[in-house]
């Protein structure tokens, strides 16, 4: 070939190359989109689909408790829970809503604590809680039917966010081993309930602390207790 013909073929075969390269880049980056676009419906089947089997809402209670072992003539405080729940289906779930077995974590503020009445004046100890409970929640059923009865439990621990003290000390002895309290704690809940209605539901609950509330007290163990009574309210709930 002459040099001016090698020269055409030259740039010939160069944009053809080009032509290639620009047809390769097309294609990988619609396999890439197509890829994502996938990926993205993917995820929000993913997300629908666990949407089916979650449920979440607010719930609340009025309670009555004490510290165990601590304070002479002891009087048990009212007190109040508010918090967030999520629900998460353990088993089959369809349209009739069947699913009798749930994951069921909790966070709320608790007000605790308790009062006593001695002959040297009476006095208040009064702590509030940022509480975390995991409850296996179990409902009643039969011939796939979910019934209106449940029953729950599962740990709790809490985390004390304030504490106030009133009132005069009672035994000289004891009053440096009461002045330290644990930020931390852990025990058990337990209780049962029933449905209201398809967004409502009662509750009775105990809770029984494990750890000890005043670390340097000596003479018995101290933990939290009380009786609460209360409802779960679903913001979500359509009966899935």
């Amino acid at each position: 070939m002459m040099p001016a013909e090698n020269d055409l073929f030259l740039m010939k075969l160069q944009d053809s190359r080009k032509k290639i390269i620009n047809l390769h880049l097309n294609y990988s980056f619609y396999t890439s989109m197509k890829s994502r676009i996938l990926l993205y419906f993917s995820l929000l089947a993913s997300v629908l689909s666990f949407g089916q089997t979650f449920k979440y809402g607010i719930t609340a209670n009025i309670h009555k408790g004490s510290i165990v072992g601590i304070h002479d003539y002891s009087r048990s405080v009212f007190g109040a829970g508010l918090g967030f729940f999520s629900s998460i289906a353990l088993v089959n779930n369809d349209i009739f809503d069947s699913a009798w077995l749930y994951l069921e974590p909790q966070v709320e503020f608790s007000m605790q604590g308790e009062n006593a009445d001695p002959p040297q004046g009476y006095q208040k100890f009064h702590n509030n809680y940022l509480g975390l409970q995991v409850y296996l929640k179990y409902y009643l059923h039969q011939y796939g039917v979910k019934g209106n009865v449940f029953f729950f439990g599962g740990p709790r621990v809490e985390y004390l966010l304030s504490e106030k003290r009133d009132g005069p000390p009672v035994y000289d002895m004891f009053v440096d081993q009461e002045k330290r309290i644990n930020n931390f704690g852990y025990g058990i809940s337990v209780g049962g309930g029933g449905r209201i209605n398809d967004k409502l539901e009662a509750f009775i609950r105990f809770d029984r602390g494990f750890s000890k509330i005043y670390p340097d007290y000596t003479y018995k163990n101290t933990y939290n207790r009380f009786l609460s009574v209360g409802i779960n309210y679903y913001l979500n709930n359509n009966r899935w």
